[in-house]
């Protein structure tokens, strides 16, 4: 067994559902110690965070990822304990072995390698590793990246460890990521009998013209890397549970996934001018969970693509489609920020899983990618 495979099966043995990190770090501090990186623990509040460095040198690369995972559900449905990995027909089962504890696994090994051939290498590596991936996202990467900001530690080249690739190993890497704005509505009637409308308002009928109007407006038509934006109605309850009650009260949640070619505050002013028109009162708050960042060509794409190039024999495609990353909190700061790891069919499903070769495939991948940087 590989030393990648045996560091992914010990990280998998440590429950750790967001915002635990079950003992997870200390095990990665652990062997980063030993390589002569400089340990620095970053807790805020319930998250626990890690950040280590080697050198003080610039340009400093960054492997990010995070130790927390999502709950494994109901336990029956799997077929071996979630959080006891096993290997079976080649594959490592076990929650967050692909989301993405194994991709850690490999950063580390692939760590090891590269400082044992080059014990003085160019600039510095560094590991940014946090517990508050899977959850609000608040106390985790992006309290890190503050505090590195407000000391002036600048980050160069970021690789981030989620599982970005399909069909093949290295067949995607996603070097940007669409902006994420959510809103939170309340639109107000009046409660009153259903036999008497004329006495009521009903707040749903006063929204459907403007919830058309929401879902039938051209945002943006995208560009060269990012789909055009789009919007979705995440939940929407009303009425009071009985048949004879116009409701008082809706509420509604929904999700915008924007490009560059907009803004949070170009959005928010868009959808305002949308619900006035509709004559409505309402209520409106906002959350931005993160701003679109893109990558241009350069040398960290370079470096990646070359690195997939020569270990798998073909060259990834770059993509900015899918959800959003912690690389939200990192890109804003100037860094080249890329995700680049293992394929993505079975995160966030029970018997969740990552091929044994393809976790040592990974690691050498990533120790190649430092060759290229720093070597």
């Amino acid at each position: 067994m590989s030393r990648t495979v045996a560091l992914a099966q010990e990280l998998l043995r440590r429950p750790s559902v967001t915002p635990e990190d079950g003992g997870c770090q200390d095990l990665i501090a652990q062997r980063l110690a030993t390589l002569g990186f400089r340990i620095e623990p970053m807790p805020f509040n319930e998250v626990t965070n890690l950040w280590a460095r080697r050198g003080d040198q610039a340009p400093l690369f960054c492997f990010a990822g995070h130790t927390d995972v999502v709950p494994p559900g109901p336990l029956e449905d799997w077929d071996s304990d979630p959080f006891r990995p096993e290997i079976r027909d080649g594959r490592l089962y076990g929650r967050g072995a692909c989301d993405m504890k194994g991709e850690i696994a490999a950063m580390v090994t692939a760590a090891e390698d590269f400082v044992r051939d080059h014990p003085h290498h160019a600039g510095s590596i560094a590991f940014l590793i946090t517990s508050d991936e899977e959850g609000p996202s608040v106390d985790g990467t992006a309290r890190v990246v503050e505090t590195l900001e407000a000391r002036g530690e600048k980050i160069d080249w970021c690789l981030v460890g989620e599982p970005s690739s399909h069909e093949r190993l290295g067949d995607t890497l996603k070097n940007g990521r669409r902006g994420s704005l959510s809103g939170f509505l309340k639109v107000i009637g009046k409660q009153g009998h259903v036999a008497y409308p004329h006495r009521a308002l009903n707040p749903l009928h006063a929204l459907a013209p403007c919830l058309v109007a929401l879902v039938d407006e051209e945002w943006d038509q995208g560009n060269a890397f990012f789909p055009p934006t789009t919007f979705q109605i995440s939940n929407l309850n009303t009425g009071t549970g009985a048949e004879n009650v116009i409701p008082g009260t809706l509420t509604a949640q929904f999700n915008l996934r924007f490009s560059t070619e907009l803004d949070a505050e170009t959005i928010q002013r868009r959808v305002a001018a949308i619900l006035d028109r509709g004559g409505l009162d309402y209520e409106l708050t906002w959350r931005l969970s993160g701003k679109p960042f893109l990558t241009p060509a350069g040398d960290l794409v370079e470096a990646v693509s070359l690195a997939v190039e020569e270990i798998m024999g073909y060259r990834p495609e770059a993509s900015t489609a899918g959800g959003t990353s912690d690389g939200r909190f990192i890109a804003p700061t100037g860094a080249q920020v890329l995700e680049l790891g293992a394929i993505n069919a079975s995160i966030h499903q029970v018997n969740e899983c990552i091929g044994v070769e393809e976790l040592d495939q990974l690691s050498t991948i990533y120790r190649r990618i430092l060759e290229k940087l720093l070597g």
